[in-house]
């Protein structure tokens, strides 16, 4: 079982819905992120999606769209991200995922990135534009790293598909609860907690829920179905605005939701 793997369980295992903050690397400069990463791991994260910033973010909505533009305005580049990173690991024990798109990493290197990566002791890769079909050219480096590549399941993926992506994934898949864009919403509906528990039944890793995810309701709901839950604009607009009490009580809705039921 891998390092990501664990640490989820263990928060399943003690009766918790496993939570994974998103937050973009180099928004408030490269200088913040130690401090933004201690906040997350001292208020009980499972471990911390790092996004990189990248000019053409298909899959981001308006609010990581302008994170991203606050950190490319302070020049923050994939290798910068990896080499801080590597310097905190001393301090930052859960584990960190690089959610990023394929251009960063080819214009880096694959063997670079996967070398860097282990460096900084990296548990998970995401790359939103990277569809399984073509992911073994990334998966051939970063498994020899040990690092797992994390895949992405639509709500408009065929049955069959989403078996083929359930057991190719390593870490936990990645179920995108809505059509379209990250960004928050009021209401999930309810094709997406169907097709949540049909993933999740034929799951061999565990099932993390995101895109949308922003109220205690809906982690609350979507822990009754899946292992954790995937928190994006809502944490990066918080973190912006230095509203961070609302990111604490999303925390406390995952330690208490599987004792509801």
């Amino acid at each position: 079982m891998s390092r990501l793997t664990t640490a989820i369980q263990s928060r399943v295992d003690a009766g918790e819905t496993a939570f994974i903050p998103y937050i973009m690397a180099g928004d408030g400069g490269l200088d913040a992120l130690k401090e933004q990463l201690l906040f997350l791991q001292n208020s009980g994260a499972t471990a911390v999606e790092l996004g990189i910033p990248f000019s053409d973010p298909v899959a981001d909505g308006p609010v990581i769209q302008e994170a991203g533009l606050r950190s490319l305005a302070h020049g923050t580049t994939l290798r910068d991200v990896l080499e801080t990173v590597k310097g905190l690991e001393d301090d930052i024990t859960i584990p960190l995922v690089v959610m990023t798109y394929f251009n960063p990493i080819l214009q880096l290197g694959l063997d670079i990135f996967a070398s860097l990566a282990k460096e900084a002791r990296v548990a998970g890769v995401i790359v939103p534009d990277l569809p399984l079909e073509e992911s073994e050219i990334l998966s051939d480096v970063l498994e020899p790293a040990g690092i797992d590549l994390v895949q992405l399941v639509s709500l408009t993926s065929p049955r069959e598909r989403v078996e083929r992506i359930a057991k190719a994934s390593q870490g936990f898949v990645y179920a995108v609860t809505v059509n379209g864009i990250t960004g928050t919403r009021q209401s999930l509906p309810e094709e997406t907690f169907k097709h949540l528990a049909a993933l999740k039944s034929v799951s061999p890793v565990p099932v993390m829920a995101g895109f949308g995810v922003s109220t205690p309701k809906h982690v609350q709901q979507l822990g009754e179905v899946v292992d954790g839950v995937i928190v994006g604009s809502f944490v990066v607009d918080a973190l912006h605005r230095g509203e961070r009490d609302s990111i604490r009580t999303l925390l406390e809705a995952t330690q208490s939701v599987k004792t509801l039921g």
